[in-house]
């Protein structure tokens, strides 16, 4: 419930859409229109954030968190493997049931959605990905000069746009605060 919470909460999506919604200078569609692999990512990104500021108080709390990890792992096996390697529906439900101990019924209702929508699931883990990456590209480039909360201001105070865009960004954050 905790990892929930941070990702659809705070740090995650509420937290992220209303600083994208309050944004100034902007045209209105940028206010409204996500890229997911951007939105999603720092969705998942706040979730492991929420860890590395100790916001997960016991062990457990942290299990939910892997727990959602693996999930995330098993989404980027099947949606690549529906929409690259052609897997049946029904292979795709087995994959996921034996890999995650989720409930078919939950299982089926996540696979139809892939189907439905190719690289959605791939694109939030993709999203995260890139953000680290980008988080420890600053964090060497910057060395006693960085400081997470000028990072998350740049990755945040530009609304959602493509991750192409967002390392453009990194990059002029980098360069200014040299």
């Amino acid at each position: 419930m905790k990892t929930l919470a941070y990702h659809e909460g705070i740090p995650g999506h509420h937290f992220q859409l209303s600083i994208q919604q309050e944004l100034k200078g902007i045209p209105f569609f940028r206010k409204m229109i996500p890229f997911i692999a951007y939105s999603e990512g720092w969705a998942l990104y706040a979730e492991r954030v929420a860890y590395e500021m100790g916001m997960y108080t016991n062990p457990y709390n942290n299990i939910g968190r892997l727990q959602a990890e693996l999930f995330r792992g098993v989404r980027l096996v099947v949606d690549t493997g529906i929409h690259a390697q052609r897997w049946s529906r029904e292979k795709a439900i087995d994959y996921m049931v034996r890999n995650t101990g989720m409930a078919e019924s939950d299982v089926i209702a996540e696979i139809e959605r892939y189907f439905v929508m190719p690289g959605q699931a791939t694109a939030y883990k993709v999203g995260m990905t890139k953000i680290l990456e980008l988080r420890d590209k600053a964090e060497q480039a910057l060395g006693d000069k960085y400081d997470i909360r000028d990072f998350h201001r740049v990755v945040l105070n530009n609304g959602s746009v493509p991750l192409n865009i967002l390392e453009e960004l990194v990059d002029k954050y980098i360069a200014d605060t040299k």
